[in-house]
């Protein structure tokens, strides 16, 4: 299984994003496709905090447009949302301890974990933070396009 992370979201859903379309060209095949895929909560709601916020984009997202564009995606009968059950905080301060992290590094500590709790395989990001986690696989679909 595959996750997505915040970044990819926002490509896809901001038509004024350079990225935009090859964005969508890489996730469709995921999001409609018969292979499952996740989405860790925290990237969920880092997504809307983000589109909906006027110093990041003018305009900004009105919440409306973002909650629908998220229940489309949450259609998806192979989607998996990734939420904190029994044995996340292990995994998180194994993480965290290893990449000795602090402040909002913790974030990205906090989504690698749940993917690893989770059975993820690999997050797809254009983040290169998570490089601090060699344990999870990373890969930028954007790149060489």
């Amino acid at each position: 299984m595959i996750a997505l992370d915040t970044n990819l979201l926002i490509y896809a859903y901001r038509e004024d994003s350079e990225f935009h379309l090859p964005t969508l060209e890489q996730l469709r095949p995921v999001i409609e496709g018969n292979r499952p895929w996740a989405l860790p909560w925290p990237c969920v709601h880092e997504f809307i905090g983000v589109v909906t916020h006027e110093k990041v984009f003018k305009p900004a997202s009105p919440l409306s447009s973002v909650l629908g564009f998220l229940d489309s995606l949450f259609g998806s009968a192979q989607l998996h949302l990734l939420s904190e059950s029994r044995g996340y905080f292990e995994k998180l301060r194994e993480l965290a301890l290893a990449a000795r992290l602090k402040g909002p590094r913790i974030h990205d500590a906090r989504i690698a974990a749940l993917c690893l709790h989770h059975g993820v395989r690999e997050l797809w990001t254009a983040d290169r933070d998570f490089s601090a986690f060699p344990q999870l696989k990373t890969r930028n679909p954007l790149e060489n396009m």
